[in-house]
């Protein structure tokens, strides 16, 4: 389905048109006109789906110039994430007078109540700073009409359930609320059960498939091998925008130095950062102006890079989801993406227990270890280390 089939106003058609959307990914496509009607709804499905715009421009079709206050209330995990999805809904409201605003923990509470005193439709709050305002008396959800929980897993997992429960309890007034996640966790459907009103439920991996538009690729090699082999891929791949995952920040500390002067722009993201050091670094890989990113986990979820090309695992996670969530940052939005992990013997297990759980299909560059004997525990370290470091040829499936 197209978006010029969808009846949407002038405004929002405008804006769609000019970031280039034209036809509905399958998420918008289910949810939609679910939205629209003002049904409740669970929605089970993987990062890169496009769910930012599926609960965006329906929300920015719903908005009433004429109602003063906020008007629907998009709850997220993380301040990067909330930080993404006004940016989306300030694209999509540009030529329709609607007013969106982001509140999040480590930014002054005085110019945040400023800008809500202003008038503001649409509000993006993470759970810890909208109590905090509440508490405050520095904002009312009396006219809210539609309520999304993103990532609600993560929110839950983060140790959010209280405060999402306050959340949901102290808005009295007649709504919808929409319910997005990864996954169902007891926890989520524990939320769902105590404040959704007969939902739809949509699921789009109902196997926990990772997104098909991703080419996954692995390579065994010896441990002490990985950052040459590393700088070969970046020689014979020229990949586009990348981010390269480290398991610890000691590790991508080392893995930011090896990889000076060997690419254009390069940067470091890690959890220690402060927030307005790690917000820039975002914006400007966002905006292109970066074309390699080493990072930990913090960058791992639910951030929107729609460009990125390659994703490198460097250290390859212990757990499946972690590298579903990594791997997401690329073929976002149908398009095509590669994951390439650097494979040691010490991570074997976790290979075959990935490609088991996850349904994913290994491409193989150059020698395929045998999965079928990989055993926990496992010491060894890889083939032995050799004298080149050929990154593509010989592909083993």
């Amino acid at each position: 389905m197209k978006f010029n089939e969808l009846g949407l106003s002038p405004g929002v058609m405008k804006a769609v048109t000019e970031m280039g959307f034209t036809e509905l990914t399958p998420i918008q496509e289910q949810t939609f006109a679910l939205i629209r009607e003002g049904r409740d709804l669970i929605a089970l499905a993987e990062t890169g789906s496009g769910k930012t715009s599926a609960c965006g421009i329906p929300l920015a079709e719903q908005v009433d110039l004429r109602v003063s206050g906020i008007q629907a209330l998009i709850l997220v995990p993380t301040r990067e994430l909330a930080l993404q999805y006004v940016d989306e809904l300030e694209l999509i409201g540009r030529h329709s007078g609607i007013a969106p605003f982001a509140i999040y923990g480590g930014f002054s509470m005085s110019i945040q109540k400023a800008k809500l005193e202003s008038g503001v439709h649409i509000l993006v709050a993470t759970p810890g700073r909208l109590i905090d305002h509440l508490y405050n008396s520095t904002l009312t959800l009396e006219n809210v009409r539609t309520v999304v929980l993103d990532e609600a897993d993560e929110m839950l997992k983060m140790g959010f359930i209280e405060d999402v429960n306050f959340i949901l309890s102290c808005i009295l007034s007649k709504h919808q609320t929409l319910l997005f996640s990864a996954t169902m966790a007891a926890e989520v459907a524990e939320l769902a059960n105590t404040f959704l009103r007969d939902p739809v439920r949509i699921e789009l991996n109902r196997e926990k498939v990772s997104p098909q538009s991703i080419s996954h690729r692995f390579r065994f090699i010896a441990h002490q091998d990985r950052l040459p082999v590393l700088k070969q891929y970046f020689a014979e791949e020229n990949p586009g925008q990348t981010i390269v995952f480290c398991n610890s920040k000691r590790n991508g500390e080392l893995l930011f130095q090896g990889l000076r002067g060997v690419v254009h722009s390069l940067e470091y993201i890690h959890g220690g950062l402060e927030q307005d050091r790690r917000t820039s670094i975002f914006d400007r890989f966002k905006k292109g102006k970066i074309q390699v990113m080493v990072a930990t986990d913090v960058a791992g979820r639910g951030l929107d890079f729609s460009q990125v090309s390659h994703i490198f695992n460097y250290d390859f996670p212990g757990a499946a989801e972690n590298y579903v969530h990594r791997t997401g940052r690329t073929g976002r939005m149908g398009r095509e993406g590669i994951a390439i992990s650097l494979v040691t013997g010490r991570d074997l297990v976790a290979v075959k227990r990935l490609c088991r759980e996850k349904h994913i299909r290994a491409d193989w560059d150059g020698t395929a270890p045998d999965l079928d004997k990989a055993v926990a525990g496992d010491a060894s370290r890889g083939p032995a280390s050799r004298g080149s470091h050929r990154g593509t040829r010989n592909r083993k499936r």
